[in-house]
């Protein structure tokens, strides 16, 4: 959970207590949780559905992981982020999901002895205790269900002062400092609604409609932005936008002199033969197929391509097991890059070991599609890619527009695989602007 207007500092003197609705049986009611806690000062309340609920459930999933230290094994539950919202008197925060929930929650704002306190409900518990189960239980209940949402909300008002009537008179001590609290801190709101509207009308005026939706599409970007190399959105030229160093230090091109001086002499025969073994990817058989004459301009393509087949075929594993995972051929500091920058952390039978995540996947193809386009003069092939990588179609597209590429349909080259539909990525100047991700794509129904 998190707070809404704060932090919690003794995380351990706070209980929490979980609802779920009623309607086991609905495929999108089952799921809905009310999460309900109680400090000394205030109660909170936090909720998975209605239109204030939080976006990142449904962008990520989420994992809580409980570790043995006896026996060092963790196990991993689903978990779900709520944000708690302070409960004021008024029952502000509650107004749309009253209804749906209603007899639910009365025992999570009333705990002493839950239901069974409420007058209209003690009477029908008193006719189903003595048999008359029917009529009398029935109607009390689909009398509470029929309410409208105003008469729902001024009942539960009307228990509220009821309930500190009572806890001012015979509650402990303890009620009665939380009681003191709720008070010091109730707000009218109508005080909150002036404040908020003339605090927003403030921030127009300053910034102007127009910088604000700037400013939300830029916050949205910086979560993509984390996988992508540097992007120097000044630069005059294509080079200069996603810089070769940014890529590749020149201690890292330094120490590719040696493994890529094999694929710079490579010969019409080697060629065919590590095409007929696939011992490199296609992108990089095609690209052996024209490398230049010029000794230094052939040198550093091969270095290129070589660093490029590398970052392929790390992609492809899934847990780091060895210390040099891509042979001893690979340069320690080549080798030190790709784990330190292209895997992520877990734990795991009582070790720790690197993971290439999904998310690093992505960012491992943000650096092949910006290597391929120094490579290729800044237009680059991007089904080769997917292909290469085992991606599919919409994801690499989707990386390419983050990397602000122009993509166009383009006949592949003849023998690859759908040679007559490939997308082209193209790198031009001035850059498209940045969108952020319209989210999940709309499943097809299926008949």
């Amino acid at each position: 959970v998190r707070f809404a207007n704060g932090r919690l500092r003794h995380p351990d003197s706070l209980r929490f207590t979980a609802y779920r609705n009623r309607d086991t049986a609905h495929p999108r009611k089952r799921h809905r949780r009310i999460l309900v806690s109680e400090t000394e000062r205030l109660c909170y309340v936090g909720h998975n559905f209605g239109s204030e609920v939080m976006k990142c459930n449904s962008l990520c999933r989420y994992f809580v992981g409980v570790l043995d230290k006896n026996s060092g094994q963790m196990e991993v539950y689903n978990a779900e982020i709520f944000n708690m919202q302070p409960l004021l008197s008024g029952g502000r925060c509650w107004g749309s999901q009253l209804l749906s929930c209603f007899v639910l929650l009365v025992p999570a704002l009333f705990p002493c002895r839950g239901v069974r306190r409420i007058p209209s409900l003690l009477h029908a518990e008193r006719h189903s205790r003595r048999g008359k189960h029917s009529e009398s239980g029935v109607e009390v209940k689909q009398g509470l269900w029929r309410m409208g949402v105003a008469h729902g909300v001024s009942l539960l008002k009307c228990i509220l002062v009821q309930m500190d009537l009572c806890i001012e008179a015979f509650g402990t001590s303890k009620q009665k400092r939380a009681l003191s609290s709720r008070r010091m801190n109730t707000v009218g709101s109508d005080i909150v609604s002036t404040a908020v509207t003339k605090a927003a009308a403030n921030v127009i005026d300053a910034k102007g409609v127009t910088a604000l939706m700037q400013d939300m599409a830029q916050d949205d970007v910086q979560n993509i932005s984390a996988f992508l190399p540097p992007c120097h959105e000044d630069a005059d030229r294509p080079e200069h936008v996603y810089k070769f160093e940014d890529i590749l230090s020149p201690a890292e091109y330094e120490a590719l002199r040696v493994p890529a001086a094999a694929l710079a002499s490579v010969t019409a025969e080697e060629m065919a033969k590590r095409a007929e073994e696939r011992s490199h990817c296609s992108f990089v058989l095609e690209e052996l197929k024209f490398l230049p004459t010029d000794e230094r301009s052939r040198d550093h393509k091969a270095r290129c391509l070589w660093f490029l087949d590398t970052l392929i075929r790390f992609s492809h594993l899934k847990v780091i097991k060895k210390k040099h995972p891509m042979g001893p051929e690979c340069p320690h500091i080549i080798s030190r890059k790709l784990m330190k920058n292209f895997t992520s952390l877990t734990y795991n039978n009582g070790s720790i070991q690197n993971l290439i995540s999904a998310s690093m996947k992505a960012k491992i193809t943000a650096y092949v599609i910006a290597l391929a386009l120094h490579i290729n003069n800044f237009q680059t092939d991007l089904t080769v890619l997917q292909n290469d990588m085992k991606l599919p179609e919409s994801r690499i597209l989707d990386i390419a527009k983050a990397l602000r590429l122009r993509v166009s349909k383009a006949k592949g080259v003849p023998g690859l695989e759908n040679d007559q539909n490939h997308k082209l990525g193209t790198l031009s100047l001035p850059l498209p602007t940045q969108k952020a991700p319209e989210g999940q794509r709309k499943r097809k129904k299926m008949n």
